[in-house]
């Protein structure tokens, strides 16, 4: 992947998008607008996507730092637009600008790394964590 390489991902927010639907509890009242969590989510898809080709058989890539800002709402049934901006290596992360956007202009802006790993490690390791007695 070059410097500046570049990715797209455009997704219309649906109910369960919104912060309203991130709780179960009545006394929780968030708005229906889309999440900061799941602006985060579409951030990290479209700069996992962008790192795809640089993957071997067996390897995925995993989020390890995401610095946000969520700037403004975004209502039910709207399209919004994912970016991510290959910045470069910081050490073995791969380092991301990330923004989203809706038809009002920019709603969201931060940067984001990843690292690649191997699947069945990363799996394996996460069972034995949570299996020490």
């Amino acid at each position: 992947m070059n410097i500046d390489s570049k990715l797209e991902l455009t997704y219309k927010v649906k109910s369960k998008d919104l912060a309203k639907a991130l709780s179960d509890e009545p006394r929780d009242d968030f708005p229906e607008v889309f999440a900061t969590s799941r602006m985060v989510a579409l951030m990290e898809l479209v700069a996992a996507r962008l790192m795809k080709p640089d993957l071997s058989e067996g390897e995925l890539s995993v989020g390890v730092d995401v610095n946000v800002t969520h700037m403004a709402a975004t209502p039910n049934g709207e399209e919004v637009k994912a970016v991510a901006i290959y910045t470069g290596m910081e050490g073995h992360l791969f380092r991301f600008d990330v923004e989203l956007h809706d038809k009002g202009g920019k709603v969201g802006v931060g940067t984001h790394t990843r690292a690649i790993v191997k699947t069945e490690r990363l799996v394996q390791g996460a069972i034995n964590r949570v299996s020490k007695p």
